[in-house]
């Protein structure tokens, strides 16, 4: 008999389509934080990930009211003229200007594997202090998963901590050159059978065209939502538009509800994944 996957360890059909709709940067700023809550109140936007070294995470703390929320673990600040730093005593996540390096690749280069590590769980621990319920971990800008070494920090805090993660695609691993999910399904780790990328931000054509072809299995969306205001165009220069429009089809628009409930889908959070993970995968 073939083992049950994920669907059917999940209490679901083995041909269901399940599908986590994740809201990034919680916490990035005042913008994000409103726009982030009032996205999972429509309950189309089933969890969201907090970046907890942002000055503006600890007033989503107190927006917090038990939603489905993990942790977006960072180790970027990339805008020009806002910047964030990590909470440890971490000289190797540096920038030169102050704050954490702006690109993937200055964090690959100069990073100091156990002051990542030692900032990660950090962060990990500082949102449970704040009183998250944390439901999962993923990584900012995709730092912690393309790059083996710093990938086995990402496993390793995910085992620790009993949570799920955000895995590459399949596809992606090709792009990446190691096997991420056989890696951690070898140990044991528990992630979406899918993921669809959204490249920058911005997510309205890759749901337009996504939508109707999901397939079998847990997929998980995202999208980065905030409210229009002169702090959000002054800090997110290049995207805010794109962040705003996000916020839009949520809340605005009733599409994507309606897309998804075409297509066949249920929507789920993390929780259940992270249920799973604390049951033994």
């Amino acid at each position: 008999m073939a083992e049950p996957n994920l669907a059917q360890r999940l209490g679901y059909d083995g041909e269901a389509k399940l599908v986590i709709l994740n809201a990034d940067d919680l916490g990035s700023c005042h913008s994000a934080n409103v726009g982030v809550f009032e996205c999972l109140a429509t309950g189309t936007v089933t969890s969201a990930t907090l970046m907890v070294p942002c000055p503006w995470a600890r007033e989503a703390s107190s927006r917090y009211r038990g939603e489905d929320i993990g942790v977006h673990l960072t180790l970027n600040a990339e805008y020009e003229l806002y910047r964030w730093g990590p909470i440890t005593y971490a000289p190797s996540l540096l920038g030169g200007d102050g704050g954490f390096p702006r690109t993937m690749a200055d964090v690959w280069d100069h990073a100091d594997l156990d002051e990542v590590r030692r900032e990660c769980r950090a962060q990990i621990e500082r949102a449970i202090l704040w009183g998250f319920d944390v439901s999962h971990l993923d990584s900012h800008m995709g730092t912690l998963q393309m790059r083996p070494e710093f990938f086995d920090v990402y496993l390793e805090l995910a085992l620790e901590f009993g949570l799920p993660l955000r895995m590459v695609s399949t596809g992606m691993e090709r792009y990446v050159g190691f096997p991420a999910r056989a890696v951690a399904a070898a140990e044991g780790a528990v992630f979406t059978d899918h993921f669809r990328l959204v490249p920058g931000v911005g997510s309205r054509q890759i749901f337009e065209r996504d939508l109707a072809t999901l397939r079998p299995g847990v997929t998980e969306l995202h999208l980065h939502p905030a409210v229009d205001s002169a702090e959000l165009r002054s800090l997110a220069t290049d995207d805010w538009e794109a962040r705003v429009d996000d916020h839009r089809i949520i809340c605005d628009e009733d599409w994507v509800r309606r897309a998804l409930d075409e297509a066949g889908a249920t929507l789920i959070g993390y929780r259940p994944l992270r249920d799973l993970a604390r049951a033994g995968g």
